[in-house]
């Protein structure tokens, strides 16, 4: 059994930004990597208080506008086994901190770059945020009510979803394949790629005709009576995803309905009238009355949470789920092991740590750097 986190020993140099690269170096700092993250001398929109991504790891602030401070990058990048950045293309070359040349002083070094259109393309130096990867993927179009306009969703599909997950694929890929070969590789993340990669399986329905272009139509997107969301009598919603004839009967015995009168599961030409039952019944009780009803059912059916009231869920709270650090709420580390891994509870402001990391690098001329502005310490 081990007794140590699985990625202990391994040294991640990550260039600040938002979204899905800081929290891939979150997840992996989760693990055990000791991961460095470069620091902007002026924050600027970039969130830094408060933010779970940045648990771990250790700030140092350098300015990449300096040839001093360029050169402190690069050594760090030739002490590290990953680089994570999420500029656009051709900044990280411009600022002469580019793969080409530190993957040549650091031939095992894996450079990760998370992009949301990708290193090439027609749009690969154009902005873009989410909802704009999402659009291009076929996602966006399939999400919300056939009576609306697409709904802007949370960034879990797009930035965390075909981003953070697909980038720590890739990066944990070629970091396996460095072992062998004792070459790293440049990592090209493209958040276009990963939700694009993620869409496969309703291409495939589309395929074989089990999937309707016109959204909420289909067994996924809210088309069906047995898997949607109802309100109930006190504004608050139950989830229902009785996709199996077994959990789709257990419902119908748990609401009280009787199965003949109620029709098949799957005809479509009482899919409405269903919808409409359904509404009713759901509408008659208050979401802890229900919540109560399915609670240790197979029916498929669960309260919609609050964020506030995550935490206090028997379930949630039973597997720790949340844990109060510093004022806020941290999720915990996922996936889990054994033996369990525990959240780090370390949140560096800017430049915290840059001193003392200069020093583990042999740094002699700290003061001059603190004094040209090349560094800063918190």
């Amino acid at each position: 059994m081990p007794d140590s986190p699985p990625l202990k020993g391994l040294k991640i140099l990550e260039f600040a930004g938002i979204g899905p690269a800081p929290y891939a170096g979150q997840l992996l700092s989760d693990l055990g990597a000791e991961l460095w993250v470069i620091d902007r001398p002026n924050r600027g929109t970039i969130a830094r208080e408060q933010a779970v991504d940045r648990r771990g790891k250790r700030s140092i602030v350098i300015d990449l506008k300096k040839p001093d401070g360029v050169a402190l990058a690069a050594r760090l990048a030739a002490r590290a086994d990953v680089l994570i950045e999420g500029l656009r293309p051709g900044v990280m070359e411009r600022l002469g901190l580019g793969p080409e040349l530190l993957c040549a002083q650091n031939p095992r070094l894996v450079y990760a770059r998370m992009t949301g259109w990708g290193q090439n393309g027609p749009m690969a130096g154009q902005a873009g945020h989410d909802i704009n990867y999402l659009s291009l993927t076929g996602a966006l179009h399939a999400m919300g009510t056939a009576d609306r306009v697409p709904p802007p969703p949370l960034n879990l599909v797009g930035d965390y979803g075909g981003g953070s997950m697909f980038l720590i694929m890739g990066i944990l890929a070629a970091l396996y394949g460095a072992r062998a070969s004792g070459r790293g590789q440049v990592v090209d993340a493209a958040i276009v790629d990963g939700v694009n990669s993620m869409m496969g399986m309703f291409h495939g329905l589309r395929a074989n005709g089990d999937w309707s272009g016109a959204r909420q139509s289909n067994w996924l997107d809210g088309g069906m009576p047995y898997y949607r969301c109802y309100r109930c009598s006190d504004g608050r919603f139950m989830a229902v995803g009785c996709i199996e004839p077994v959990f789709f009967a257990r419902m119908l015995a748990l609401l009280g309905l009787d199965a003949a009168d109620f029709g098949p599961q799957n005809d479509p030409a009482q899919h409405g009238a269903q919808m409409v039952q359904l509404e009713v019944v759901f509408a008659s009780k208050t979401m802890a009355a229900w919540q109560d009803i399915f609670a240790g059912s197979d029916a498929c059916v669960t309260p919609v949470l609050t964020m506030e009231e995550v935490a206090t869920h028997p379930h949630m709270a039973a597997r720790a789920a949340l844990k109060p650090i510093h004022g806020m709420q941290h999720p915990a580390v996922a996936p889990r092991f054994t033996p369990p891994i525990t959240p780090p509870e370390t949140m560096p402001v800017d430049g915290e740590n840059t001193i003392e990391i200069l020093e583990e690098l042999g740094v002699k001329n700290i003061k001059a750097l603190l004094a040209n502005g090349a560094v800063r310490q918190a």
